[in-house]
């Protein structure tokens, strides 16, 4: 299991290559710093040539999730995944329980127990599963949801 969850699908497209290039140069606004800000459009991000590294201009929910890719002349491809800012925030509240146990170790409260371990390893895993996983499947779907409708493409079957 990765710390970080992320997603590959590939798609087909419906209109011709050009259309859906103009189609996505249309509907992002460019930005060096892929970052979220008010925007009419439904993207912020760069596309370079078939290339492209955008964000859903969704405030609050959209720069959580990352969409990179490329578009081919009948197909392309789409990797989803936690933007860097968010991974290392992420990573900090990974890293409480650890630093409890270290805290609770160095003031000598208690006398060590093994079932700290256990319950350190068992809030990892509660944050990374139930906050990160859900977090991130949710807000991936919205983004490729976003996505599929701007360029009016179809997902292929894995």
């Amino acid at each position: 299991m990765k710390i970080f969850p992320t997603k590959e699908i590939s798609f087909r497209l419906i209109d011709s290559h050009d259309e859906t290039l103009d189609r996505l140069k249309r509907r992002t606004e460019p930005s060096e710093n892929v970052t979220s800000q008010y925007t009419d459009k439904s993207f912020r991000g760069k596309i370079n040539g078939t290339r492209f590294k955008i964000i859903s201009s969704a405030i609050g929910r959209g720069a959580f999730c990352v969409l990179t890719g490329e578009i081919g002349s009948d197909q392309g491809n789409v990797r989803v995944e936690i933007h860097n800012v968010f991974k290392v925030l992420l990573s900090i509240i990974l890293l409480f329980p650890v630093i409890g146990l270290i805290i609770a170790l160095i003031n000598g409260t208690e006398d060590f127990s093994p079932i700290f371990i256990v319950v350190v390893i068992l809030q990892i895993l509660f944050i990374r599963l139930l906050f990160i996983g859900l977090a991130f499947r949710f807000l991936s779907k919205s983004s490729l949801n976003r996505f599929r409708d701007v360029l009016d493409i179809e997902w292929k079957k894995n």
